[in-house]
C-alpha cells in the first residue's frame, strides 16, 4: 500500500493542475466568494422615486424612504423612465407617490402608492419589496397620528386606532438577516463538494491519459482504488475543515453546535462524492465525458440545497435529482448542528441517507470488470515483455 501512496504522490508532483486544485484553487475560492458576500446585508440599493403629488406628505415620505439604508432613492419626473430604469438595471424598484395623494388621505380617500421590484433578483427584490412597505407603512402611520391628534383625538385612542393589534416578528435563525450566514456556507460547501470532484476525477483520468490503466489492474485494481481514496480524502477533508474554521471561527459566524460533528459528515459526503467519480469513470471510460457529467450532475448543488427555494416545492424531477447530489444530504448535518445545536446522534440518523449511493458500487464493479476483460491481452503483453 506504501508503494502505491507513493505512486500517487508522485504522480501529484507531475501534474500542475491536479497540485492546484487540491492547493491554493479551493483556497481562493472560499476567500473570493466571502469576499463577494462580506457587506453582510445588501445596502444603498438604487431605487426609483416618481412623486407625481409634489406635496408636503409626498416629500415627507420621500424623507422616509431615504432614511431607510437599504434603499438609495433616485427621483424621476415620469414613470416610464422609472421603468425603463429597472429593466436596464439601473435600479431596482419603482415608487410612485400619485397625484393628489395629499388630498385624498385629508379627505378620507384612499389612494393607491405603486411599488414595483425586480423579480428576477430573488433576494433583493424580497428584502426591497418588504422593506419599502414597511417604511411607507411608518410614514403613513406618522402622518395618520398628526392628523388624529389635530382633529383632538385622545393620544391613547390614536395608537390604539393606528394598532389595534400588536404584533412582533422574531427570526430564530439568522437575526440580523446577515447573508453572509446565510448563503455562504451553502456556496462553499457547493464550490468544495466541485472541486473534490474535480481533484478525484483528474486523478482518475490520469490513468487513461497515461495509458496507466493496464498497470492499475496488474497492481491490483481494488488497491489503486484504496490508495486514492486514502490520498485524497485526507487532503480534501483538510479543506473542508479549514472551510468550517474560517467561516465559523475566523469570521465569527453564529453556531449553536459543536464543529467536530460536522468532520465525520464531511467525510461520508466525500465517500459520497468518490462513489459516484468511480461510476462514471468505468461506465464512461473518457476524460472529457467523465469530467463533463460529474460537473453536469454537481454544478446545481447550490440551487437544490433547498436553502434559497423550499425542496417541497420542487419539481419531482428536482427532487429526484436533488436526492443524487451528496451535498444535499450533508447540508441537512449541517443546518442540524449550526443552526439547531444537534449533536452526534443526528449526524449517525441522516447518514443513513446515504445508503443508496453503495449501489453506484454496482456499475462501478460490472464495467470495471468488463474494461478488465478488454485489457486483458495488453496486460498479458505487458507481462511477456517483462
Amino acid at each position: 500500500m506504501w508503494q502505491l501512496l507513493r505512486r500517487e504522490f508522485h504522480a501529484l508532483q507531475r501534474d500542475g493542475w491536479q497540485l492546484a486544485l487540491i492547493s491554493y484553487v479551493p483556497l481562493l475560492g472560499f476567500l473570493f466568494l466571502w469576499w463577494l458576500f462580506s457587506a453582510a446585508l445588501p445596502r444603498q440599493l438604487p431605487v426609483a422615486i416618481v412623486d407625481e403629488d409634489h406635496s408636503s406628505i409626498s416629500r415627507e415620505l420621500g424623507r422616509y424612504l431615504d432614511a431607510n439604508s437599504v434603499a438609495e432613492p433616485i427621483a424621476y419626473t415620469d414613470l416610464q423612465q422609472a421603468v425603463a430604469a429597472m429593466r436596464n438595471g439601473e435600479v431596482f424598484a419603482v415608487v410612485r407617490l400619485p397625484y393628489a395623494l395629499k388630498r385624498d388621505l385629508l379627505t378620507g380617500h384612499k389612494p393607491t402608492i405603486d411599488l414595483r421590484y425586480n423579480g428576477q433578483f430573488l433576494l433583493v427584490g424580497k428584502l426591497l419589496s418588504s422593506q419599502l412597505q414597511l417604511t411607507l407603512a411608518d410614514g403613513l402611520k406618522q402622518i395618520s397620528r398628526v392628523k388624529q391628534l389635530a382633529a383632538g383625538v385622545n393620544p391613547a385612542q390614536v395608537e390604539v386606532r393606528l394598532t389595534p393589534v400588536a404584533a412582533q416578528s422574531t427570526a430564530l435563525f439568522n437575526r440580523n438577516m446577515n447573508y453572509v450566514g446565510f448563503l455562504v456556507p451553502p456556496m462553499l460547501i457547493a464550490l468544495w463538494q466541485l472541486v473534490a470532484m474535480l481533484s478525484y476525477a483528474n486523478s482518475l483520468n490520469r490513468e487513461l491519459r497515461e495509458q496507466s490503466l493496464a498497470d492499475c489492474y496488474r497492481l491490483g485494481l481494488s488497491r489503486v482504488l484504496l490508495a486514492k481514496f486514502l490520498f485524497y480524502t485526507p487532503l480534501m477533508l483538510l479543506h473542508g475543515v479549514l472551510l468550517l474554521v474560517m467561516m465559523y471561527g475566523y469570521i465569527g459566524l453564529p453556531i449553536a453546535g459543536s464543529l467536530l460533528w460536522l468532520i465525520p459528515a464531511q467525510l461520508i459526503m466525500l465517500v459520497a462524492v468518490w462513489l459516484w467519480v468511480q461510476a462514471m469513470f468505468f461506465v464512461i471510460a473518457d476524460s472529457a465525458r467523465v469530467i463533463s457529467m460529474c460537473t453536469g450532475l454537481f454544478a446545481p448543488a447550490f440551487a437544490f440545497m433547498g436553502v434559497t427555494f423550499p425542496t417541497s416545492n420542487m419539481p419531482l424531477l428536482a427532487q429526484w435529482w436533488r436526492a443524487l447530489i451528496p451535498s444535499s444530504h450533508y447540508i441537512e448535518t449541517h443546518i442540524a448542528i449550526v443552526n439547531h445545536g444537534l449533536g452526534l446522534t443526528t449526524v449517525l440518523q441522516q447518514s443513513t441517507s446515504y445508503l443508496g449511493f453503495l449501489l453506484l458500487l454496482l456499475p462501478a464493479w460490472y464495467f470495471a470488470r468488463r474494461y478488465g476483460r478488454a485489457l486483458q491481452p495488453e496486460r498479458q503483453a505487458s507481462g511477456a515483455l517483462l
